[in-house]
C-alpha cells in the first residue's frame, strides 16, 4: 500500500467500540463526581458551590479557548492547523452541555456572590452604586448571552466545516474566514464580561481593567494544551498516525510557549500596576492572597505558569517529542485549575490553603461530562476536516528548524 493511500484511508478511521468505551468510562466519572458533589451539596453547601465554581470555570475556559483557535486560525488562514481543526471545532461544539451544568451556579448565587442578598447591599453604598449591573436578573440575562454567543459560533463553524467534508466546496473557507473576525470581536467582549460576572464580582469592591485578558491568556493556554493531549492520545490509538505529524505537536508547544509568556506579561502587568497605584479598592485582591498558606500558593502559580514552561518548551528538541509535550500539556492544565482556584478560593477559605474532597469530585463530575460528550461527538465524523483546500499543507507541514 502506497504512502498516499495510507494517509487518504487514515483520514477517514472513526474510533467505534474502543472511543465509545472511552466515552463511557468519561460518563461513568462524570457520574459518580457529580454523585459525589450532590452528596457535599448537602452536608456543605458553601465548599460545594466554590468547589463547583472552580471546576466549572476551569472546563469552561478550556472549551471557550478551543473556539478561539478555531476562528483565529481561520482570521489567520492558517494550513498548519488544518489537521488540528477539527478536534477544537468537536470541542468548542461541547458547549451546549456546559449550558447545563451552568445551572447549580445559578441555585448557588446567594452562597458565592455578596452583592447577591438585598441586606448587604443596603448596608453597603459601593454595592449599591453597582447594583444596576450587579444584581441577580441582570446577571442571569447576561450569563444567558454568553451561552447564545459562544453556542451560536460553536454550532455555525462546525456545521460549515462538516458540510464542508461533504461537498469539498473551496467557498466555505473563505465564508468561515470573513464570519471569523466579528466572532472573535463577540467572543472577546462575551468572555471578559465572564471573567468579571463569575470571578471577579466574588470580591466586589475590587476591580481590574485588564481582568479579562488575564482570564482569556489562562483560556487559550489551557486549549493549546488539551489539543495537545488529545491529539497525541488519538495517534498512541492508532488513530490518525500519518495526519498528526512530529511538527504539529512542535507547533503545539510553540503556542503553549508563547502563551505562557503572554499569561506572565498580562498577570505581572496587573499585579505591578495595582501595587504602583496602592489603592486600598484595587489591592484588597493581593492582599488577602498574601494570607497565610495563600502566599507560597502565589509563588507556586508564578513558578508554575511560567517558569517551568519557559524553561522546559524553549528547545526545539523538547517540543518535537509528543511524550514531552503530552506532559507539559498536563502541567499546563493543572497549573490552570490552579490559576482559577486561586482566583474562587480565598473567599470560601480567607485564613489560608484548605483542600476538600469537593474540588476532586466536582472538577472529575464536570471534566468527565464535557470529555464524554467531546468523545461521543467525535464518532461517525471525519476527524480531520477532510474538505478543506489547505488539508494538503498540514499533511505536509515540515519545519526545517
Amino acid at each position: 500500500m502506497s504512502h498516499s493511500t495510507t494517509t487518504t484511508h487514515d483520514l477517514f478511521i472513526v474510533p467505534a467500540e474502543r472511543w465509545g468505551a472511552t466515552r463511557n468510562v468519561f460518563a461513568a466519572l462524570g457520574g459518580l463526581g457529580l454523585v459525589g458533589g450532590i452528596v457535599g451539596f448537602v452536608t456543605d453547601r458553601g465548599q460545594f458551590f466554590h468547589s463547583y465554581l472552580t471546576a466549572f470555570v476551569f472546563v469552561l475556559t478550556v472549551c471557550l479557548g478551543l473556539l478561539f483557535f478555531v476562528m483565529v486560525q481561520h482570521v489567520a488562514r492558517a494550513g498548519w492547523s488544518v489537521a488540528l481543526r477539527r478536534l477544537a471545532e468537536v470541542g468548542a461544539a461541547c458547549v451546549p452541555v456546559l449550558a447545563l451544568l451552568f445551572l447549580p451556579i445559578l441555585a448557588g448565587m446567594g452562597d458565592l456572590f455578596e452583592w447577591a442578598h438585598r441586606d448587604a447591599v443596603s448596608h453597603d453604598p459601593l454595592l449599591q452604586h453597582k447594583e444596576a449591573y450587579l444584581n441577580p436578573a441582570f446577571f442571569i440575562i447576561r450569563a444567558a448571552i454568553y451561552f447564545l454567543v459562544w453556542i451560536l459560533l460553536a454550532r455555525y463553524f462546525l456545521r460549515r466545516s462538516l458540510s464542508q467534508d461533504a461537498d469539498r466546496d473551496p467557498m466555505t473557507t473563505v465564508r468561515l474566514q470573513r464570519r471569523a473576525a466579528p466572532g472573535i470581536v463577540l467572543f472577546a467582549f462575551t468572555l471578559t464580561f465572564m471573567g468579571f460576572d463569575w470571578l471577579m464580582s466574588l470580591s466586589p469592591h475590587w476591580y481590574s481593567t485588564i481582568f479579562g485578558v488575564y482570564v482569556f491568556s489562562g483560556s487559550a493556554l489551557s486549549s493549546f494544551a488539551f489539543l495537545a493531549l488529545a491529539s497525541i492520545s488519538l495517534r498512541r490509538a492508532g488513530h490518525l498516525r500519518h495526519t498528526f505529524r512530529t511538527d504539529h505537536f512542535q507547533d503545539l508547544g510553540r503556542w503553549m510557549f508563547a502563551f505562557s509568556i503572554f499569561w506572565t506579561y498580562i498577570a505581572f502587568s496587573q499585579y505591578f500596576l495595582i501595587w504602583y497605584g496602592n489603592l486600598p479598592e484595587e489591592t484588597i485582591y493581593y492582599v488577602n492572597r498574601s494570607v497565610g498558606t495563600w502566599g507560597k500558593g502565589g509563588l507556586f502559580l508564578a513558578v508554575g505558569h511560567f517558569a517551568v514552561p519557559f524553561v522546559l518548551l524553549m528547545s526545539r528538541w523538547t517540543k518535537r517529542r509528543p511524550g514531552f509535550v503530552a506532559g507539559m500539556a498536563v502541567w499546563i492544565l493543572l497549573i490552570h485549575y490552579w490559576d482559577i482556584y486561586f482566583m474562587v478560593m480565598p473567599k470560601a477559605h480567607p485564613e489560608g490553603i484548605r483542600f476538600h474532597w469537593l474540588d476532586a469530585a466536582c472538577l472529575v463530575g464536570v471534566a468527565g461530562v464535557f470529555l464524554a460528550v467531546f468523545a461521543h461527538r467525535l464518532r461517525g465524523r471525519a476527524l480531520v476536516p477532510v474538505g478543506d483546500p489547505r488539508l494538503p499543507e498540514s499533511l505536509a507541514l515540515e519545519h526545517l528548524y
